[in-house]
């Protein structure tokens, strides 16, 4: 199965990381590759407390702000050659493309060779794309759509992100 956590408001990655705690709690492996991002997330030194759950980043530790440059598309690159073989080793029983969407969107990656890889992935294999701006393609296919939307945030009265609460 294929889910998709894509939307204008806050909660997407929370969303998929619930569902590797749930998955962890019943015995499943569980692995998450993190485009985008390169840096010390909370959510990380949780996660290295399962045995059953591997994270790798690929990104250089803060997001892309203006175009992307050579680095952001080779990392995005690299993580996707890696979410290429996992899915191959059939090794892992959930896999999280966190900010796949986001990498997409950007142009750091090609829909198409995700929209490949998805559809030559194990059919037992449980997928999860989280990030904004989900490629209608990417929605087309998946089995789970959520689309998450913003009606209010404290960001836009100024308050910054918070240790434990957004990172």
């Amino acid at each position: 199965m294929i889910q998709v956590y894509t939307g204008t408001g806050k909660g997407k990655t929370t969303a998929a990381l619930g569902l590797c705690l749930r998955a962890a709690g019943a015995g499943m492996r569980i692995y998450v590759c993190q485009f985008i991002k390169g840096r010390a997330y909370s959510e990380l030194s949780s996660l290295k407390k399962f045995r059953n759950i591997k994270v790798e980043q690929f990104g250089r530790g803060c997001f892309i702000r203006k175009s992307p440059g050579k680095t952001d598309i080779t990392l995005a690159e690299k993580g996707l050659e890696k979410i290429n073989k996992i899915i191959n080793d059939n090794e892992f029983d959930l896999i999280v493309l966190d900010e796949a969407n986001v990498a997409l969107d950007l142009g750091l990656l090609k829909t198409k060779r995700i929209v490949d890889i998805l559809k030559a992935a194990p059919k037992k294999t449980e997928i999860v794309l989280t990030g904004r701006n989900a490629p209608k393609e990417i929605i087309r296919l998946a089995d789970l759509v959520s689309y998450i939307k913003e009606v209010k945030h404290y960001y836009r009265r100024g308050v910054k992100c918070r240790r434990g609460i957004e990172f």
